[in-house]
């Protein structure tokens, strides 16, 4: 039997929430300085599913009292958009700043009169049961689909005595507690075998992860002496209408997981030879807004024959008699993990590599026995990486199922 099984109460009673619970209160006119130093919560600073929120940004009340939800310490924030609200970005406010704070107006500000302890109406509301449920009252065009407040009015909230109710919010935290522990150890892990991946690709880059007698026979040459080097078609209005429509990739379609095809595009392309796609390429990430996904790399492996690429990718063939595709792709992947990429594209929101700057790019050129080898001992302790990897994860979906059965025991569902 849970020990949440024994934290019950005959008097429990069901009530409408908007009866001990105030939604989106505003402060009195004149009551908050416009001086006043409050925290700044925007829906970034609230992390999904586990409760935490960040305080430390810090504004002047006046610079954000208008077009901003304001909220105070032991009020409940709900994020009412899709798909924040179904992450579960829910959160007590905590260690605000003069005890204030001022965030999203994605938020809906939840005040629980005296008869209700905010921890134990936001176990309620972050609850997957609950979600689940405002999910299918959501309203609004799709991407912007909210929560509207009229459903939280009138949602049942089960109200025991205040005692039991501090009783049960006790037992949730121990429980979680234990969990938020597990969890975190579980994310160190992770975190460490990224290092180890990194460590893995650096050292076969440099020569130190076999053992290498030949490290002084290794060249380094500029890549476009070593490799074909070409920007994909640009997707234009023009080629909508060509007769012959082709299956192209996208950098949508590389990811940290190798190439997804599960959905790819078809387009017209005047000069399908020049763009078609061919086993052992590599294709780079032209652009990104993010300095860690620049570069990011893939190996094609003829998933879809006769596909071709577009212009958000470059592609890199390697010349088979100096480099092979697996030791390129393993090297464009230690490029891009390190940073290297993110240094070499410039650019104001949206890094570009272009394919002009890859021509001098400087590859390193071990002979090839070496890079069977070097592959091979990569291809080794990766998998060893991936295999671990898949526990972990595993395990992070367990604790999410075991936060989610130690709700619903608390509510009854």
């Amino acid at each position: 039997m849970s020990r949440l099984d024994v934290v019950e109460s005959p008097t429990t009673e069901a009530v409408p929430m908007d009866s001990v619970v105030d939604f989106n209160p505003k402060p009195t006119r004149g009551s908050i300085p416009d001086d006043l130093a409050v925290s700044f919560v925007p829906m970034a600073a609230v992390e999904a599913g586990s409760g935490r929120l960040d305080p430390t940004q810090v504004r002047r009340y006046g610079e954000v009292k208008k077009g901003f939800t304001t909220f105070r310490d032991g009020d409940v924030l709900f994020a009412k958009i899709t798909p924040c609200m179904e992450n579960g970005k829910m959160a007590i406010a905590r260690e605000l700043r003069n005890g204030v704070g001022c965030g999203s107006t994605e938020f809906h500000v939840l005040r629980p009169r005296n008869a209700v302890d905010p921890r134990y109406l936001y176990y309620f509301v972050s609850s997957a049961v609950f979600r689940r449920e405002a999910a299918q009252h959501m309203t609004g065009a799709v991407g912007q689909r909210r929560v509207p407040l009229s459903f939280l009015r009138e949602s049942v909230l089960g109200v025991p005595a205040f005692d039991v109710e501090q009783r049960i919010c006790a037992e949730i935290v121990t429980q979680l507690s234990r969990l938020d522990v597990a969890v975190a150890n579980l994310r160190r892990v992770k975190a460490n075998l990224a290092r180890y991946k990194g460590t893995v690709l650096r050292d076969a880059i440099e020569g130190r992860l076999i053992d290498s007698s030949a490290r002084a026979s290794w060249s380094v040459a500029p890549l476009a002496s070593v490799a074909n080097v070409q920007l994909g078609q640009q997707r234009a209005p023009v080629h909508a209408d060509a007769v012959v429509q082709l299956p192209y990739i996208r950098a949508a379609n590389v990811t940290w997981n190798g190439l997804d095809v599960t959905d790819v595009k078809t387009m017209g392309f005047p000069n399908p030879d020049r763009y078609r796609l061919q086993a052992g390429d590599v294709l780079l990430a032209e652009a990104s807004g993010s300095a860690k996904e620049v570069g990011k790399p893939v190996l094609w492996n003829d998933e879809i024959p006769g596909a071709c690429y577009q212009k958000t990718l470059i592609r890199v063939r390697a010349d088979r008699k100096a480099l092979t595709p697996q030791f390129v792709f393993y090297y464009f992947l230690h490029t891009c993990l390190s940073g290297a990429f993110a240094k070499l594209a410039p650019g104001v929101g949206i890094l570009h590599l272009t394919a002009e700057r890859m021509l001098d790019w400087p590859i390193v050129v071990p002979p090839l026995a070496e890079q069977h080898r070097i592959v091979a001992e990569v291809d080794r302790r990766l998998s060893i990486v991936r295999g671990v990897a898949a526990e972990v994860d595993a395990n992070l979906k367990r604790a999410e199922a075991l936060r989610r059965a130690v709700l619903a025991k608390a509510f009854g569902a």
